[in-house]
């Protein structure tokens, strides 16, 4: 049968609908913009900010981010556009069902797991390191390290490793969270969201003071810098390979469309919450890399600070503020617990729509009869993303997130361009304009970072794929519903 074959718009519109039955719809334009920001602020802002400068773009890091958030932009217009129009949790891949058929949307779907899954998991070994940190800094003494590592590492004393304990910790807590219902969720991500915003201001506020404008210059990296001879690491090339870097900056804002089937008015709300939760992050994230360029020299990053990168500056370059160093460690951990808990949320989502395809087991769209959350869901994601951070080094490149990312924004601008063409008639409350010409801009964009993430990243992600066709040939294709009905 035709591996393409496609959801009609009808029935994805019908399901919608079902609010009896499926997910409770509690999220106004508030919380779809507090969750987009909870998902987009983390470790991008503190991590891959330094080490984009340092890596590729040197202090035009903040042209780096101007480009990511153009690409996202477009690939947000056209995010939107569906989101008011298919009000349902999926995301990307209940678009592409419909669009590009059930292949294409099994593609995405399992491109998405790269995303959410392995992001969740990834974060919350970074949340055990900094959680550390900041008891060494309370306190003077660190977390035992066999309980803060995986049985794989072993320090410099021999000690070896036996679980993440602070890891599973933070993914057992948010998990609870989304079991008891998606308006609990959403509060406690409002908070998160108002403690990190608020320290990332201050930063910027007092770090203004700080700025040596020597540190500008050159605001590209020359050609001729050692260790910085290919393409996309000097130069403007270098800015794009920038682009790439801090793209995962930007990771999230997608997550909320995942929860469109959760809002009150979907139709009003999901564009301003994706649009909304994207221009915020964007004022933040350029006023923020221009200030940590300007208080330490890009150069440095390349050798000191690292991960650290924020508190270094601070350490090193704003005496008298040392007590910003432990805020910032704070909000760093505040925006790792917002981005693991709507990571969860996006995964739970996209698995929940799959499971009512038929594409994946039924168990993962089986919701609480009180809660009406897919608890089952979150109860085996939270296994799968644990045993991966409890016992896996946290070693997985932020890159190989950013390509399931930037892969389904090419797919989605691809299918607002099919969509306008096979249903030129269809109901839109939010159209994106000036198609086909935005669509075509956010495929280049994207795919532009795609190319940009390296070769390695490339493999490792055809990888991933290949094993995502091996299940869809395997299970998927012989138990879609879709098929089924058209038999």
């Amino acid at each position: 049968m035709n591996l393409f074959i496609k959801k009609p718009l009808e029935a994805l519109l019908a399901q919608a609908g079902d609010s009896e039955k499926g997910l409770k719809r509690t999220l106004g334009a508030g919380n779809l913009i507090a969750l987009g920001i909870g998902a987009i602020i983390g470790a991008g802002l503190f991590v891959r900010t330094a080490a984009a400068a340092g890596e590729a773009a040197g202090p035009a890091v903040v042209v780096s981010f101007i480009i990511a958030a153009i690409g996202c932009a477009f690939a947000g217009l056209c995010y939107a556009e569906f989101a008011s129009m298919i009000p349902i949790a999926g995301s990307a891949y209940a678009y592409a069902y419909v669009t590009m058929g059930e292949f294409m949307a099994w593609i995405i779907g399992w491109a998405l797991v790269l995303e959410y899954a392995l992001a969740s998991a990834t974060v919350s070994i970074a949340w055990s390191e900094y959680l550390n940190n900041l008891v060494f800094e309370l306190s003077g003494k660190n977390i035992p390290y066999e309980w803060c590592h995986s049985p794989f590492q072993t320090s410099l004393d021999g000690v070896s490793g036996i679980v993440n304990v602070p890891a599973l910790f933070i993914l057992v807590i948010l998990t609870l969270v989304l079991i008891k219902g998606t308006q609990e969720s959403a509060t406690l991500n409002a908070i998160i969201v108002f403690i990190k915003v608020s320290i990332v201001l201050i930063f910027i506020a007092i770090g203004w003071g700080f700025i040596n404008d020597a540190n500008y210059t050159p605001f590209t990296i020359p050609a001729d810098m050692p260790g910085h001879e290919p393409w996309n690491r000097h130069g403007w090339f270098g800015v794009l390979g920038g682009a790439g870097i801090v793209f995962f900056a930007f990771i999230g804002f997608d997550a909320v469309s995942t929860a469109a089937q959760e809002a009150k008015n979907p139709k009003r709300d999901m564009p301003i919450g994706i649009l909304g939760s994207l221009v915020v992050c964007t004022i933040l994230y350029v006023l923020f890399s221009h200030v940590l360029t300007g208080v330490a020299n890009w150069q440095e990053f390349k050798v000191a600070g690292k991960e650290a990168s924020v508190a270094y500056a601070i350490k090193t370059y704003m005496a008298g503020y040392g007590w910003l160093s432990t805020l910032v460690t704070i909000a760093i951990l505040a925006g790792f617990s917002s981005v693991i808990l709507v990571m969860l949320l996006g995964q739970s989502r996209v698995f929940y729509s799959m499971s009512k395809d038929g594409l994946v087991p039924k168990v993962f769209s089986e919701l609480h009869p009180k809660f009406r959350t897919p608890f089952k869901s979150n109860a085996l994601l939270l296994i799968f993303v644990g045993l991966f951070a409890g016992l896996v080094p946290g070693d997985v490149a932020g890159d190989l997130t950013s390509f399931g990312t930037l892969f389904a924004f090419v797919l989605v601008c691809v299918g607002i361009w099919v969509l306008r063409v096979k249903n030129p008639d269809a109901v839109r409350p939010f159209a994106t304009p000036l198609v086909p010409l935005v669509p075509i801009l956010g495929m280049l964009i994207c795919s532009a970072m795609i190319f940009s993430l390296g070769p390695y990243t490339l493999m490792a992600a055809g990888i991933w794929m290949v094993f995502g066709l091996i299940i869809y040939f395997l299970y998927s294709r012989h138990n879609s519903n879709l098929r089924k009905e058209s038999k």
